[in-house]
């Protein structure tokens, strides 16, 4: 995968503002990408994140860091793991195709697609702000995706007017057309999968409350997954059906530990609530 170089002072306050918001938003493409492992039918064109890499200090004119995208993304509470997609403009250290692994501050950006539509991209948006816009029509068409209002980053798919009804559309269903509410009243949003899947989920915890704390082959019960997912709605049904609110990951993590350490702080204060309430 190859894209146009655009070099940036690496103290241009707009590119580290660019950095900090795909940090701080970064939780509803791992909710995301959570949900499309799920799918019998996949529905996102394309999810990456992007990674600085360096070979050290340079004595050429080329910076010493290079921003790359990477593929078949995970997040585990500390570290994001992918696979560089990339080949490298001046790197020789990493090649494209390498695993690589980094913590969630290194992340530089992050971005998805479905029905033709890009989500996120914050740095490509700060590049595409600074084109004309026969250059930036241009880098959309290379792209093949519509990146819209480059001021304007889409974040969550399925929130918003719905410009078609295409894949994501089937897939939802109408009800989370209709109601992608929660009942949460602080404002948070469950994803639309997670409201048509909970009479379902309900539905396997009534014939097997044993499923609600059990570990998977990572050392993971269902709450860390889900609450590091951002689903709400399903980390309320697993309390209720017996998850272990300490159970810890073969890191010590606690399903609290990871909701927080991605940014879904209603979750982790509900579940420092739950527990002080045992």
């Amino acid at each position: 995968m190859t894209e146009p170089v655009f070099l940036f002072d690496g103290e241009d306050p707009r590119m580290k503002h660019a950095y900090e918001s795909a940090q701080q938003s970064f939780k509803f493409f791992r909710r995301e990408i959570s949900w499309e492992s799920r799918r019998i039918v996949p529905a996102l064109d394309m999810a990456m994140i992007k990674l600085p890499f360096t070979d050290g200090p340079r004595s050429d004119e080329n910076p010493e860091f290079e921003h790359m995208w990477c593929g078949e993304v995970d997040f585990d509470g500390e570290f994001l793991t992918g696979r560089l997609i990339n080949a490298p403009n001046w790197l020789n250290s990493v090649r494209e195709g390498d695993s690589v692994r980094s913590p969630l501050s290194h992340l530089s950006d992050w971005m998805m697609a479905v029905d033709g539509v890009a989500y996120g991209g914050y740095t490509v948006n700060l590049m595409r702000s600074e084109m004309g816009s026969r250059e930036r029509k241009a880098h959309d068409q290379a792209w093949g995706l519509d990146f819209g209002d480059p001021n304007e980053i889409r974040v969550e798919i399925g929130s918003g007017k719905k410009k078609s009804k295409g894949i994501l559309s089937r897939l939802l269903g109408a009800k989370a057309e209709e109601d992608p509410e929660t009942d949460s009243g602080d404002g948070f949003r469950d994803h639309p999968m997670c409201v048509n899947m909970l009479e379902k989920i309900e539905s396997q915890l009534r014939e097997d409350p044993a499923l609600a704390a059990s570990d998977d082959e990572r050392g993971w019960t269902l709450l860390h997954t889900e609450a590091i997912a951002g689903n709400f709605g399903i980390v309320r049904l697993l309390l209720r059906y017996g998850a272990k609110i300490d159970a810890r990951t073969p890191a010590g993590k606690s399903a609290e530990d990871l909701a927080r350490s991605i940014g879904w702080d209603e979750i982790a204060s509900y579940l420092g609530n739950e527990r002080g309430r045992q």
